[in-house]
């Protein structure tokens, strides 16, 4: 018999079925890693989550990212609690706001907070007509603020199953693994002044304000040259210094931090260059470290070396409480409820979580294995086909890396 949690918050219920531990799923792993271990130990930790599933696709991949979860901590000793909350388009057709005082408040009291997509709703399906302050994306703009997160991580992996999903070569795409980081707190999204005005012409005008403070690009760039020495020990920092004063600042204060790192190669690029280079030669890349606005393209582009948009997951880290994890991709009401989407960014998001937010690295590697082993079974989505793939839906992928996460033993305990 299987069990359904059911997740309530203001009314939204995420019914996602947890999938037992059948013979026939055993035989299936058994053939796979000839190991297995399908029993749960007694919970001796436990977390508080507080899961934003938001608008459009995010109601649809965030259950699964939910149960991976729960299950794979159940099979690590970790017991979580989910707290549900409103934000962006759902949250403004049920309160009138975009970030309810209820939905701070639990983000703040919560360990991590995880956040599936803000966005236009099928009763909202533009929002152009509300003031900027009520707008869905103003709900993500304020989480990140109150939660104090100033550095956006964006792994680019590519999955050696999936070379064949991405629209560039083989050659291209193979061993491509490295990652973003995106200043998240200021610059042209923050900046001030800004505005609409009218110029000596009489002309409508827009305008933002490009500004970086000495401790903002510092503090940044800090986490990517810890990084870089966890990693491959290389920083490559995107800016635009021929022409803005505000990458000038940027690349004198990266090219400061460095002498504080003598084991880190440090590299500058300028923007342009580096968008060409990232599909060009992606694999020259370790950590990519750049600007908000300069992050917020180059990561997009970037999510199509691994296959699309569905398999990027994101971290919004430093500051001083929970830490917010949110994956990248925008509401898509167009498939809502059509079971078409693919999960596999929020359960990797789900892995950022546990790895970033929580220090749970063994809970972390069981998710991963699972997707690994999903993915080696041959399931994939429409997003990311590959020759003689097996198309499933949403849930499908679900239910798939669920049962991985059921019998198999994560690599590092097998002998």
């Amino acid at each position: 018999m299987s069990t359904a949690l059911q997740i309530h918050a203001s009314g939204i219920k995420l019914p996602v079925s947890l999938i037992p531990c059948t013979t026939k799923q055993i035989s299936r792993a058994s053939k796979r890693v000839g190991r297995i271990r399908c029993s749960a130990t007694t919970p001796n930790k436990k977390y508080t989550i507080a899961v934003l599933p938001g608008d459009g696709i995010g109601t649809e991949v965030t259950p699964v990212a939910v149960e991976a979860l729960r299950l794979a901590g159940s099979l690590e000793g970790i017991d979580f609690e989910f707290k549900e909350m409103l934000v962006g388009g759902a949250a403004y057709e049920a309160t009138g706001v975009p970030f309810p005082e209820e939905t701070l408040k639990a983000s703040l009291e919560s360990d991590a907070v995880y956040l599936g997509a803000v966005g236009i709703t099928k009763k909202m399906p533009s929002s152009d007509h509300l003031p900027k302050h009520l707008r869905p994306e103003v709900g993500l703009m304020r989480i990140r603020r109150a939660l104090g997160v100033y550095a956006n991580l964006r792994p680019i992996t590519v999955f050696p199953q999936l070379l064949e999903a991405s629209s560039l070569k083989r050659s291209v795409t193979e061993e491509v693994d490295f990652m973003i980081i995106r200043e998240l707190a200021g610059g042209l999204y923050y900046g001030k002044p800004r505005g609409f005005g009218i110029n000596e012409k009489g002309e409508e005008t827009g305008f933002c304000t490009e500004i970086y403070s000495s401790s903002e690009v510092d503090r940044v760039g800090r986490i990517a040259f810890d990084m870089a020495m966890e990693r491959r020990g290389k920083v490559c920092s995107v800016d635009k210094a021929t022409v803005l004063e505000s990458s000038r600042l940027w690349r004198k204060r990266v090219t400061i931090m460095s002498e504080e790192y003598p084991e880190v190669d440090l590299s500058h690029m300028l923007v342009d260059t580096s968008a060409m280079e990232l599909i060009r030669y992606p694999k020259q890349f370790d950590v990519l470290l750049t600007t908000n606005v300069f992050g917020d393209i180059l990561s997009d582009v970037a999510a199509m070396i691994t296959g699309g948009i569905g398999m990027l997951p994101s971290a919004c880290i430093g500051g001083p409480g929970p830490q917010l994890f949110e994956p990248v991709h925008g509401s898509a009401p167009d498939i809502e409820g059509e079971d078409v989407a693919n999960p596999l960014a929020a359960v990797l998001t789900a892995v950022m979580l546990l790895r970033y937010g929580l220090k749970e690295e063994a809970v972390a590697k069981r998710i991963e294995n699972a997707i690994f082993d999903t993915l080696n079974e041959g399931f994939r989505t429409r997003d990311i086909p590959t020759p003689g793939a097996k198309i499933v839906g949403c849930k499908k992928m679900g239910e798939e890396i669920l049962k991985s996460l059921y019998v198999r033993v994560p690599s590092y305990q097998l002998n």
